[in-house]
């Protein structure tokens, strides 16, 4: 069997797996689509080297169906569709006593810390396992992690009916944070510097702005009436969106902080101070957040077909992660099924 892996100093290759059958407790799955997100751009740019181990078999946004089950492993039969929930915590530490096992402080991260979903078959603890409902399309079910971040990402930010929202950033997981806080009743906005984005976000019916031309405080202002808005998702990564949040929200409003920050960023606290601002930091997902997605992809309430624009074989993965990287896609899913046997 094949899979895709990062190598070493910034390279991606097409390696073969070895594949054994699942260990007790184990599912394996038949992968049929993974999706390509953020985090996978900085593996492949060697940003975190000094936390995976190479090769490494990357991807996390996954749907496939059962191919073996292994010993002790009930409620799963060959050919159930399914996705998997990529966290694996240790049940011990003081995160996960209090209730936070999605934050454990040893979290492992399947996909990053462990082989993940970019090969044909795949063993996973069967504890991960989300079972899809047999109507959902695997190619729409493979946004079932994306669209649960995006979940978490709003309910942590205890948004209301009628709230104004900013979201700073119109990728993939901006875009779809605009979808599900427009479905939970607010208002939105997205600023987005990226010109084919913002035509994106637009056919898809939000308000959208370009940050670099636009004074985005006083557009905020003019937009909610002279309030701000009630909750900022900082989503970009940028550190210009991050120095321009505090000045968008309202008072007593709340800024969400959504992308990863690989340097310390500056931010006006007196801001925070004289508007009483609550800054809330939101990361991955509980299970609550998948069943949410899964729900939500089945009732066809996420444009899917705006967000995926590439779907390709495994063996285009290293120059789909150039289209990413460039901005030339939205969302990328690697065909994982339909790519050739080795």
């Amino acid at each position: 069997m094949k899979g895709a892996a990062y190598v070493g100093h910034g390279r991606l290759d097409v390696i073969s797996v070895d594949v054994a059958p699942p260990g007790p407790g184990e599912l394996q799955i038949a992968v049929a689509y993974c999706g390509l997100c953020g985090t996978d751009l900085h593996i492949a740019h060697g940003d975190m080297d000094t936390r995976v181990r190479t090769p490494l078999v990357f991807g996390h946004e996954t749907s496939g169906t059962v191919a073996a089950v292994g010993a002790g492993v009930e409620g799963w039969a060959v050919g159930d569709p399914l996705t998997v929930m990529p966290l694996v915590w240790d049940g011990a530490c003081a995160a996960c006593l209090a209730g936070h096992q999605h934050i454990c402080q040893n979290l492992v991260f399947v996909g990053i810390d462990s082989p993940g979903g970019l090969q044909q078959r795949w063993n996973v603890p069967a504890s991960l396992a989300v079972r899809l409902p047999a109507g959902l399309d695997l190619r729409t079910a493979a946004l079932v992690e994306p669209v649960a971040v995006a979940v978490h990402d709003v309910r942590r930010s205890e948004l209301q009916v009628g709230d104004h929202a900013v979201v700073l950033g119109g990728g993939p997981i901006g875009v779809l944070i605009a979808g599900i806080a427009r479905d939970a009743g607010a208002h939105v906005l997205v600023a987005e510097v990226d010109a084919a984005r913002r035509s994106r976000i637009t056919e898809l019916g939000f308000p959208v702005a370009d940050p670099a031309a636009t004074d985005m405080a006083a557009e905020v202002e003019r937009w909610t009436g002279g309030a701000g808005a009630d909750v900022v998702f900082e989503v970009s990564g940028a550190s210009a969106a991050v120095r321009s949040a505090t000045a968008l929200a309202r008072v007593r409003g709340t800024i969400v902080v959504v992308a990863i920050h690989s340097a310390p960023r500056e931010i006006d606290l007196q801001r925070v101070f004289w508007r009483e601002l609550r800054l809330l930091g939101a990361r991955v997902y509980q299970r609550s957040d998948f069943d949410r997605a899964v729900d939500l992809l089945q009732q066809g309430r996420i444009p899917v077909d705006a967000l995926i624009t590439h779907v390709v074989p495994l063996e285009q993965t290293a120059s789909a992660m150039d289209d990413l990287a460039a901005g030339r896609a939205m969302k990328i899913l690697v065909d994982v099924a339909g790519s050739e046997a080795s």
